[in-house]
């Protein structure tokens, strides 16, 4: 009969891996990474590329075969201190008016969706199923087919040319998608810890106030970073819905300069075009994590 010390050592020889299997898995483990991070540069590449381009374009007088400045310059970021023709509104009254409606896209979504993902997470009612499947449905329409009937709608509203009009259809297409994401965070929380609140004498109202909405604030940070970002970057129902250049935005600033008809001035187009995005990387920057929560937190959502 084999001692203990003698089974053990039976079965690590049984189990050890040879040197040439444990470098063949080394060799599998290290092509395996090499594809990814070629994967991975192959994709980015062109986006790198791209906004290389704009930054050495932007302080460039010209650039040799496309890439090389010929020149360094400050003279394409002039717009900063004065327009660039007298066609063109006062760049910092544009960048509020871009603010204004990134807020008030945020503003309306979170302040809807909130309650309304709660009601379609906690309540029973008739046609609960039905509102879900058609928010669903509103998600997925090209909400490009409905610009003549919302310019209408705009018209008989008294808002076109406004901010106000564009941040409402902004936020009406947003909501959706923000509902959708907070009822996967509602549906996250136990049922036992709104019902505690209620034993404990509390109204709805107070046990979805007090209770449930402090442990559903990373999904409503993740649906406003969202909506600001969506409002920021729209350009479609800005140029659109908006010709008084009083309440332009930066989309129709860019929308000018790539349409000027005279001479296109792709250094000032590389200069704005910076100027635009900044703010959002910098907010991307800093919001990320928020973002990935949305992800991982609005992935439930049954019906």
């Amino acid at each position: 009969m084999k001692s203990t010390a003698e089974q053990a050592c039976a079965a690590r020889r049984r189990f050890a891996v040879s040197p040439s299997v444990a470098a063949r898995e080394r060799r599998k483990k290290a092509l395996a990474a090499f594809l990814l991070y070629a994967f991975l540069i192959v994709t980015v590449l062109p986006i790198v590329a791209g906004y290389g381009w704009l930054l050495l374009n932007s302080f460039s007088t010209t650039l040799v075969h496309g890439v090389l400045p010929e020149q360094l310059t400050l003279k394409n970021w002039r717009f900063l201190v004065e327009p660039p023709s007298r066609f063109y509104p006062d760049l910092w009254r544009t960048t509020w008016n871009t603010l204004a409606l990134a807020v008030g896209t945020t503003v309306t979504v979170v302040a809807v969706a909130t309650p309304a993902a709660y009601a379609l997470s906690r309540l029973k009612f008739p046609g609960r199923g039905a509102v879900l499947g058609l928010t669903l449905v509103l998600h997925a329409f090209p909400g490009v087919t409905l610009l003549i009937a919302t310019y209408y709608v705009l018209r008989v509203l008294g808002l076109l040319n406004s901010i106000a009009g564009v941040f409402l259809v902004k936020a009406a297409l947003m909501l959706p998608l923000a509902i959708w994401v907070l009822k996967g965070f509602y549906d996250n929380i136990p049922w036992d810890v709104e019902m505690s609140a209620l034993i404990d004498g509390a109204s709805r109202f107070q046990a979805w106030l007090r209770v449930m909405l402090p442990q559903v604030t990373p999904g409503i940070a993740s649906v406003a970073i969202l909506s600001f970002l969506y409002g920021w970057s729209e350009y479609i129902y800005v140029i659109t819905f908006i010709q008084d250049k009083e309440a332009w935005t930066l989309a129709s600033y860019i929308n000018t300069i790539v349409g000027d008809f005279r001479s296109l001035d792709y250094g000032l187009l590389s200069a704005t075009a910076l100027f635009y995005i900044a703010p959002v990387l910098l907010f991307f920057l800093v919001a990320q994590k928020y973002l990935l929560k949305a992800a991982a937190g609005g992935s439930k959502g049954g019906m």
